[in-house]
């Protein structure tokens, strides 16, 4: 329902859920369509799918993320003659709305394919469609009220194929308490799987509220590994008190490119960082209280990390970071500072390529280190 939106609950994180969703599409689709321009004009197709599109606007007369990634296709040299649209929702008035808003795009008749506005319940029908099919790439923004319609079967007919992502934001709250109702089991079982569901639930009856959080992230993080997304990255939303989580927003792939993409953009997009290691949360508390979050000290964890896991090895900055990154919260300029505090301290030694001059300050890609062997 209009009124359950997440947008009507936090006006200011649903604008930067906006915001990560519109950012990826464009550089996914920039991506893509390097790779599509190699092939005939009849294959240069990508695509955007919101099954749970909503209204269109918000209350205020903002856009919604649908609105956004339209006018960003429009905006794009390419996009027009190769993105395919499709909206649904599942109540009425919000579809109808959905049309006018769509309508009113200013340049929306030069897209080759104009969006498709469906209202439908997503179900069992829709996921077996999906998966018959080999999808053109596509990014698929997943965004219910509660968990109905939310499923790993969902995500996992969408990202079987080559260029396909997701992007799903989940109520935390109404599927932790949904675990422990019985009304709600099959849906519950549809999001994590039946077994794993099950493992969850018993593990829950002895943790804490901060330990059930982060339980139930990891399980489905993991369901969704197993089902072949390789590459899983969450990010949290808090309540303007800071202490208790809204929601997640959890990216899925299966190529580390994208990974590295959202990475960075959700880097950019957290409300904290220590070190300059970003915190993947927006929690409007740490922009009130941030002296309490400098009590850690990431950076030095990676700098140790790194002696540790390279011992005597020699390897770029390039090599390093994709070895190392994945799952980790690091992005590509901590690996460059955590080095350079490094070389700083004379516990590694730094090689330039031939021919090669380096700015003072700075850490190339293109550098090799050379870490000493363990003790």
């Amino acid at each position: 329902m209009t009124g359950n939106s997440f947008f009507d609950e936090q006006k200011e994180q649903s604008l930067i859920k906006a915001r990560i969703v519109e950012k990826y599409f464009w550089a996914w689709a920039k991506v893509i369509i390097s790779t599509l321009k190699k092939k005939p004009v009849s294959e240069q197709r990508i695509a955007y799918i919101d099954f749970f599109a909503g209204p269109g606007r918000y209350k205020d007369g903002s856009q919604s993320t649908p609105i956004k990634v339209l006018e960003a296709a429009i905006s794009d040299p390419d996009m027009p003659n190769m993105l395919v649209s499709i909206f649904n929702d599942a109540d009425a008035e919000n579809v109808n709305s959905l049309q006018q808003a769509i309508d009113s795009i200013r340049g929306i008749e030069t897209l080759k394919y104009p969006p498709q506005i469906l209202n439908h319940e997503i179900g069992n029908n829709i996921v077996q469609t999906f998966q018959e099919r080999k999808l053109v790439p596509t990014l698929f923004f997943v965004d219910p009220w509660g968990y109905k319609g939310l499923s790993l079967q969902l995500i996992n007919s969408v990202v079987k194929d080559w260029g396909c992502d997701c992007i799903f934001f989940f109520n935390y709250n109404r599927i932790n308490m949904g675990l422990s109702n019985d009304a709600v089991k099959e849906h519950m079982n549809a999001l994590f799987g039946q077994i794993r569901a099950d493992q969850v639930r018993e593990q829950l009856k002895a943790l804490s509220p901060q330990e059930r959080e982060l339980t139930v992230v990891e399980a489905i993080c993991e369901a969704l590994k197993a089902m072949g997304g390789q590459y899983v990255l969450p990010f949290r939303f808090r309540h303007e008190i800071g202490n208790r989580t809204s929601h997640h927003l959890i990216f899925v792939s299966k190529h580390v490119k994208g990974y590295e993409i959202m990475k960075e953009i959700m880097a950019k997009e957290s409300s904290e960082q220590t070190q300059g290691v970003p915190s993947f949360e927006y929690n409007p508390a740490t922009l009130q209280q941030p002296l309490l979050f400098e009590l850690t000290r990431p950076l030095d964890e990676l700098e140790a990390m790194l002696l540790d896991t390279f011992s005597g090895r020699t390897m770029t900055m390039k090599e390093i970071y994709d070895q190392h990154h994945v799952g980790k919260p690091y992005i590509s300029k901590n690996y460059k500072t955590a080095l350079g505090n490094l070389e700083a301290q004379g516990r590694i030694a730094v090689h330039l390529p031939a021919g090669k001059k380096r700015r003072k300050g700075t850490f190339a890609d293109d550098l090799r280190v050379t870490f000493p062997v363990k003790q």
